[in-house]
């Protein structure tokens, strides 16, 4: 695909050549890097505004919140032989203080080629998270700019609270040796997850065989050495948060458990 340049935005942070798979091109003043079977249904897509806008006007959208509305709808594009795939879009926004300061605006080019680059390099080891399909970066003016980021949407589930919540003792140990699995998968990445709470682990099937994937990637960064202990002292604050201010039953003795067997993995 031919790149096409834009005369005002700065777009330098997002210039990075793709990766194999991905491809990198304008529409309009819209700066979009999207796998290449998705390309077609992303120009599309745009041709109605922006993700967002397009998602939110499809008549199956699943709208989710969080911080804001994402939407869980059918993207008309596949690999291989697929003809739609299920996507999730999402608008980025800021948390904290921020949100009420700029909230979707940020400093060009955004977290979305961040999200893709760690993304990649979190499933390249082994690290279970959403597949980045798409992202579009809107440009506000030289400096700022919104973002959509478009991820397949993951098998069925619902965040850990939600599913142990509902467990029975069984599946609450499977659900603590999947958890230990995927710390032991983030250590070995050599990945920091700032904001590596409860919320952020999203489980994918049921009962023994559950799979969790780890969410908002734009707060991982990769320091090098054990990041073990700091991944899990995180996890810990969260576990005592939602303890203490939402009653989740997980005891001390459960987090115990959770160190053993996440330190036995390691």
């Amino acid at each position: 695909m031919t790149e096409l340049q834009s005369p005002q935005p700065d777009f330098r942070g997002c210039q990075a050549a793709p990766v194999d798979g991905y491809v990198r091109f304008q529409h309009g003043d819209c700066h979009v890097v999207a796998c290449e079977w998705a390309a077609p249904a992303i120009r599309g897509a745009l041709a109605q505004g922006t993700l967002h806008e397009w998602a939110a006007a499809q008549d199956t959208c699943d709208p989710m919140r969080g911080r804001g509305i994402s939407y869980g709808v059918m993207l008309p594009a596949g690999p291989a032989l697929q003809s739609q795939t299920p996507v999730v879009v999402r608008r980025n926004r800021h948390g904290g203080l921020f949100r009420f300061l700029t909230g979707e605006y940020f400093l060009m080019p955004t977290r979305a080629p961040l999200e893709l680059a760690t993304a990649l390099r979190l499933a390249g080891a082994g690290v279970a998270t959403p597949q980045v399909i798409a992202y579009a970066v809107y440009p506000f003016s030289r400096f700022f700019a919104r973002s959509d980021v478009m991820t397949r949407r993951l098998p069925e589930g619902a965040d850990f609270p939600d599913v142990w919540r509902r467990a029975d003792a069984s599946g609450r140990d499977a659900l603590l040796r999947a958890v230990a699995r995927l710390l032991c998968d983030l250590s070995r990445a050599g990945a920091w997850h700032a904001d590596l709470n409860l919320k952020n682990i999203y489980i994918a099937g049921r009962a023994s065989d559950v799979t969790p994937y780890v969410l908002d990637v734009d707060r991982v960064t990769f320091p090098g050495g054990k990041c073990a202990s700091r991944n899990f002292q995180r996890l810990a604050r969260s576990v005592r948060k939602w303890r203490d201010k939402w009653g989740l039953d997980f005891t001390e003795d459960a987090l115990e458990h959770l160190a053993v067997l996440a330190q036995e993995k390691n």
